[in-house]
């Protein structure tokens, strides 16, 4: 992470990252554009920042809403339960083999909000494949595989298919937990959308002034949220060593207050593919992953209302109300065209980082 100061910042990491830049100010908020570049592919998103507890933190902004009754209609039971199997999905190929025996879709959904539980787990976990199974940089060993990994559909080799008693399936409550946070999600959104509709433009402006400081904790410190699911390599700390999560491996927070010095808090791993973090050990894990967890949560969530207003009314599943989108009062910014440049300098600089440390450690009298 280089962060240049007000709000200027780059974060790279191995299978991508962004770039952000101050954007505007409304409402006496400051807003911030993100292009991210993952896998070659572009997209932009809106941050809106603030500081809390003496820290700097930007939370994921809308760049438009839907109607407040289809969020509604999101957290609200089906009056039948909807079969919606793998074909409908349109789920195969490497990926489903991979972690078949980690992921168990539900039979049927008993209203939207569980459907989208699965259509959020399932992006992860393919996300998750497509970085543990990208080619390396030139020099660099090949990623570990997951342990929860029980077929691969791409090599019939053994070694492929281990399992270790650190992993940990996704279990019934662990899905319950994110389903729960699915449905407190819409609610919040559907709010947001309907106090939108009534929200001015007449504050906007361009300038960069000093963001604003907020009473309210940030997402991630939030007491009433406890569940996180990793969207990307994460290192926390276990007993004093550190250990990694992977997108799609699930975190509950357990303490509120950071810590001082590193601005840590605990939480249990409540699922883990890997294993590399056990499951039910106890880390520390930045309150920065844990609100970029957050963050790319409610993006997701917001594909997935895409995805189920396309394919409602179909397979059984009844219709929505309202699907239109209303542009939000922050209207989403163009891409930076830098930003792949930025990132692969980010990464250059860090690789010469590392490998000067190592050069040092191994040189004669290294480490002492």
């Amino acid at each position: 992470m280089h962060d240049r100061g007000h709000g200027e910042r780059t974060f790279a990491g191995r299978h991508g990252g962004y770039v952000q830049h101050a954007y505007m100010n409304r409402g006496g908020h400051a807003f911030y554009s993100r292009t991210f570049v993952v896998g070659g592919v572009v997209h932009v998103g809106v941050y809106q920042g603030y500081f809390w507890g003496g820290r700097s933190y930007y939370g994921w902004y809308p760049g438009f809403f839907y109607a407040p009754a289809f969020y509604g209609w999101g957290f609200q039971p089906w009056g039948v339960p909807v079969a919606w199997g793998v074909s409908a999905w349109g789920w195969g190929g490497p990926w489903w083999g991979f972690y078949g025996g980690w992921f168990t879709p539900y039979p049927v959904y008993a209203a939207p909000y569980f459907w989208l539980t699965d259509y959020l787990i399932a992006a992860n976990l393919q996300a998750a494949y497509a970085a543990a199974h990208e080619p390396p940089p030139a020099g660099e060993p090949a990623p570990a595989a997951d342990a929860a990994a029980t077929t691969d559909s791409a090599s019939t080799d053994s070694s492929s298919t281990t399992t270790t008693s650190t992993a940990v399936t996704l279990t019934p409550e662990v899905k319950q937990a994110i389903a729960e946070e699915v449905k407190a999600q819409l609610a919040a959104q559907q709010a947001q959308a309907s106090s939108a509709s009534t929200t001015s433009a007449a504050s906007t402006t361009t300038s960069t002034t000093t963001t604003a400081t907020s009473t309210t904790p940030p997402a991630a410190l939030d007491p009433a949220k406890r569940t996180f699911v990793v969207d990307t390599d994460v290192t926390a700390v276990n007993s004093g060593a550190e250990c990694g999560l992977t997108s799609g491996d699930v975190v509950t927070r357990l303490t509120d207050t950071p810590d001082a010095t590193d601005n840590t808090v605990n939480a249990s791993v409540s699922a883990t593919k890997k294993g590399d973090c056990p499951a039910g050990s106890t880390v520390a894990v930045k309150v920065d992953d844990l609100q970029e967890m957050y963050n790319h949560f409610q993006e997701q969530l917001s594909s997935g209302m895409g995805e189920m207003a396309k394919k409602q009314g179909t397979n059984g599943m009844p219709k929505a109300p309202d699907t239109k989108t209303t542009a939000s009062d922050v209207p989403t910014p163009k891409a930076d065209p830098d930003a792949a440049k930025d990132i692969k300098d980010e990464n250059a600089d860090a690789d010469k980082v590392e490998a000067d440390v190592k050069a040092e450690a191994s040189a004669p009298g290294g480490g002492l």
